[in-house]
């Protein structure tokens, strides 16, 4: 597709062209609001506490709110609720019989799943509205106390997440690319420049030796390259079509694939993984190190990034995961099978219905071993990194395969949009011709 785009075409696609303008429009209004606060915060004791906060603050949740925690902003939740409630509604839907039935409904099911979607994130936001505004007022970041502060905070906080979840929908309705994963992959992209900063003066300080510099920076961009290989490899399948009759025609069988990636479930994996393994640290860090018991200091020294233990079941989390959402969300072998026998098709060899979904059950677990060990080594690398070198290493893990995805789904919707254009414009400029190679001109009526 890329080879048949014209990107000096650009100019002249008016359509395309209001849509990244209207997307980049609504991603400087979320990046604005991150750095307005919620109101009765202390700003001073804010940025002391989060200095001191370190790992729990500045992880997984940090990532996905773009600094606004840091900040204590009104999008300080983030889009995480959205999210988590999106995930949830996924798995119930592949495991209760009511709600996969009200997926199979058509639109009216996919609006009643997008609504029980929005009530979950409210219920979410709200919670996590109400731990943050508890934990504020435990660390004396409240400039009046009370229950005034927490209504207003929880208010605060839900608001600018259900302002969020909007903004993402209408990006996807009218501008360029996934609204939601833009919006995510902007609060990365506008961190990074601080971890950048930080590393490099880290470097001319001395704590970190000009040959560390240099083999983080090749291996960012070895494991960048290695990402983009590993999200566009696929399986492909061969499938077969019989010759067909329809009426006194007869039809060919033709041939096509059936595309599995290696990769199928996507930064799922990663996000679980990553949210479950940050709770001890992340609520020690709200409760306060004076007020955490013997089991959460327990948990902290086997379960902190860079432990040993931390590693292991960070390592068996995401292989669950892996296997467990592939094959409960986003590739059903029974599905596809029935799928495949309702279109006459068939895999070559193997008969149509059950045999077929055990052969594509089989080719899949196959293909999730190299596909969990390729999530593995993504995201225990930088935490190998911070743990031996005591590197800043911001941009690894998730971050990458987010940014990496969301960024191949919108530079290919952008060349789809290109190609349409420029499909559009031939048409346009095309004329039948007559006898002789002559344009056909259309006449005017006479006037009478």
């Amino acid at each position: 597709m890329a080879a048949n785009t014209s990107w000096s075409a650009l100019g002249k696609a008016t359509d395309l062209r209001n849509r990244i303008l209207f997307t980049l429009g609504l991603l400087i209004v979320y990046r604005l609001g991150t750095f307005i606060p919620v109101p009765g915060i202390d700003g001073g004791a804010l940025r002391e506490f989060m200095e001191g906060a370190g790992q729990g603050i500045g992880g997984m949740v940090s990532m996905f709110t773009g600094g606004a925690l840091g900040r204590m902003g009104i999008f300080a939740l983030g889009i995480m609720p959205y999210i988590s409630a999106s995930i949830i509604v996924q798995l119930l839907t592949a495991m209760v019989p009511a709600m996969e039935q009200l997926k199979k409904e058509g639109e009216q099911g996919r609006k009643k799943i997008n609504q029980y979607t929005r009530y979950g994130t409210v219920a979410l936001a709200t919670a996590q509205a109400y731990g943050l505004a508890v934990s504020l007022e435990a660390g004396d970041l409240a400039h009046d106390p009370g229950m005034f502060f927490r209504l207003s905070c929880m208010i605060t906080l839900v608001g600018g997440t259900m302002f969020l979840m909007w903004l993402g929908e209408q990006i996807t309705a009218r501008g360029i690319g996934n609204g939601i994963s833009l919006i995510i992959f902007v609060g990365i992209i506008a961190e990074v420049p601080a971890a950048l900063a930080q590393f490099f003066a880290s470097g001319r300080s001395g704590a970190i030796g000009p040959a560390v510099i240099v083999g983080v920076l090749i291996m960012v961009i070895v494991v960048i390259t290695f990402v983009v290989f590993m999200e566009r490899a696929l399986r492909k399948i061969h499938i077969q079509y019989p010759r067909r009759q329809v009426g006194m025609k007869v039809y060919d069988g033709g041939s096509s694939h059936l595309p599995v990636k290696v990769n199928p479930a996507g930064v799922i994996p990663a996000i679980f993984a990553s949210s479950l393994l940050l709770l001890p640290v992340t609520v020690s860090t709200f409760s306060q190190q004076s007020a955490t018991g013997p089991i959460m200091s327990t948990l902290l020294a086997y379960f902190g990034p860079g432990q040993p233990l931390y590693l292991l079941f960070f390592t068996l989390m995401i292989v669950f995961f892996t296997y467990f959402y592939t094959f409960n969300v986003s590739f059903k072998p029974d599905d596809v099978a029935q799928n495949l026998k309702n279109q006459n098709g068939f895999v070559p060899g193997i008969r149509p219905g059950k045999k077929t979904a055990e052969y594509l059950e089989y080719v899949v677990n196959r293909i999730l071993v190299l596909g969990s060990v390729y999530l593995v080594a993504v995201m225990l690398l930088p935490e190998i990194l911070r743990g031996q070198f005591a590197i800043p290493f911001y941009f690894g893990g998730t971050s990458v395969l987010i940014v990496v995805s969301v960024t191949m789904d919108t530079i290919q919707q952008a060349q789809s949009h290109l190609l349409a254009h420029q499909y559009e414009g031939l048409i346009e400029k095309s004329q039948l011709r007559g006898k002789g190679g002559k344009k056909r001109t259309r006449r005017s009526p006479a006037r009478k």
